[in-house]
This record gives structure tokens, C-alpha cells and sequence, in this order.
């Protein structure tokens, strides 16, 4: 069993973020910015529910999560109550068989920190590994919507909120 870090950014996580690089299709994901030093400041400022994904006992960064309203996409409809869940995974650490052990300590973190009724996941379309995972985990479509800017479909899946059993620590 993996035992999984999540502590808010720091700056040098941040900076290691926003170099990662994924290969197509799943490079929609790759962030863009013009000003890298505001967005560092950004992702490491505790208001924007970022937080790093560490692997213990090594403190290697292996992938991030995001809740509320930077975890949503644009276009989609958010009017349910429900917390947000992003989640990301370092482009060397994808397609390993780590989703479901990410996705379990994200949504027990979650559940700990926010109080909600239920979860939210946004998954472009064609992210099968990402679906699947997520659906695995209980997660139920419940929404399909066109993002405007791009055309791209993304699919909205929802859960009851509650407790999942796995190790976690969190600093």
C-alpha cells in the first residue's frame, strides 16, 4: 500500500507543476501561463485549494489535487451542491495503476477538510483511464457539456459524500 502526502503548494511544487508536460490527447491538460511567477503565487496561495500529492517517505511529487471552483471547467453547470474534486497526475506517473490510490486518498482528504452533501469529478470526454477510475470509486455521470473556447466535451459524474478508508497524512 502507498502511503500519500497532500499538503497545500509550496513554491517549488508549484514550480514543478506547471512544467509538466503531457502528450496528445491528454495535452489539454498542460498549463499555459504567460506569467509563471503569478502563477506559482497562485497555486501556493492556501485561498485556492491547491495541494500537493507527495509519495512518503521519499516527498517525491507525484501528482496534485484541487477543490471548489478551481476544479471546475468552464461551461459546465455547477448549481447542485457538491464539492469539487480536480485531480492530477505527474505525465511520467500516468497509465501505472496508481489512479484508484490517488482518487481514494483525494476523496478521504476532501471528505476530512470540506463538508459537502456530495463529490463532483469533470472529465473531458475522451479520458477513459480518468472515467474509469472515478467510476470505480462510485462516482455516476450526470451531466454532458460542450466547452465553448474549444469545442471539447467534458463529462460531469457525481457521489455521495463519505468517508473513504484509506492510509493518509496530511501536513
Amino acid at each position: 500500500m502507498r502511503l500519500f502526502v497532500l499538503r497545500p503548494f509550496g513554491e517549488a511544487e508549484a514550480r514543478a507543476m506547471i512544467q509538466w508536460r503531457y502528450e496528445p490527447p491528454y495535452d489539454i491538460y498542460n498549463l499555459v501561463t504567460t506569467d509563471c511567477d503569478a502563477q506559482v503565487r497562485f497555486l501556493a496561495d492556501p485561498r485556492s485549494y491547491y495541494y500537493a500529492i507527495v509519495c512518503s517517505p521519499d516527498d517525491d511529487l507525484v501528482g496534485f489535487c484541487c477543490f471548489e471552483a478551481d476544479a471546475r471547467v468552464p461551461g459546465g453547470d455547477y448549481t447542485e451542491a457538491a464539492l469539487d474534486i480536480g485531480l492530477g497526475v505527474r505525465p511520467d506517473r500516468t497509465g501505472r495503476g496508481l489512479g484508484q490510490a490517488f482518487v481514494e486518498a483525494v476523496i478521504a482528504f476532501g471528505c476530512e477538510w470540506f463538508s459537502a452533501p456530495a463529490l463532483r469529478v469533470t472529465i473531458a470526454e475522451f479520458n477513459a483511464r480518468a472515467l474509469r477510475v472515478w467510476e470505480r470509486a462510485g462516482f455516476e455521470r450526470v451531466g454532458r457539456f460542450t466547452r465553448a473556447d474549444d469545442g471539447r466535451v467534458f463529462l460531469v459524474l457525481m457521489r455521495a459524500a463519505a468517508i473513504a478508508t484509506v492510509r493518509l497524512v496530511v501536513q
